[in-house]
């Protein structure tokens, strides 16, 4: 199952979106370019196993 999710760049600030494989596991890490400034941002994705509510957060690769 995938589902959509938001998150914020780590280097410009710019919300993105990504499909989020929810099959993947409840977390879940992995290296996504920003769709507005082209940095590569790790990002760290939580799911609410309930809900199914995506969380990501991020952090900047140098």
């Amino acid at each position: 199952m995938e589902n959509v999710a938001e998150y914020y760049c780590a280097c410009c600030g710019e919300v993105n979106s990504t499909w989020v494989d929810l099959s993947q596991g409840f977390t879940q890490s992995y290296i996504e370019d920003c769709q507005v400034c082209c940095r590569p941002n790790t990002l760290y994705v939580t799911v609410d196993e309930e809900s199914l509510t995506v969380n990501i957060t991020t952090d900047f690769l140098e």
